[in-house]
């Protein structure tokens, strides 16, 4: 059975004056561009459409730092330390009301 897409055939190899071991010359190449800026302008009002008139942005970054707030607070001593390396590593931005210093025990990120 054969299959349904053949593997297509290798290009032949270029030898050092530029042709092809047959000779003949190489295939030109073609520049190829595609603009998405109108389908990216249309998808952002799909996205703005479905969120709604009552959508308030602040308050959605709002409710998203309280979230981090209470995701990074009461860490046992442990999870401190890791959540410390991961911050001085770069991995995770230091949250409001750490104190800076990698040694906090995690109560003032309760607070923040």
């Amino acid at each position: 059975m054969t299959p349904h897409d053949p593997t297509p055939e290798t290009p032949p190899r270029r030898n050092e004056s530029g042709r092809t071991p047959d000779g003949t010359a190489p295939p030109v190449l073609v520049g190829f561009d595609l603009d998405f800026t109108a389908h990216e302008i249309e998808r952002r009002a799909q996205v703005l459409a479905a969120l709604g008139p009552d959508w308030d942005p602040i308050e959605a970054l709002h409710g998203e730092e309280q979230a981090y707030d209470l995701l990074y607070s009461g860490l046992d001593a442990e999870q401190q330390r890791l959540y410390d390396d991961l911050v001085t590593a770069g991995v995770l931005p230091r949250r409001a009301g750490s104190d800076g210093s990698g040694g906090s025990d995690g109560d003032d990120r309760a607070a923040a």
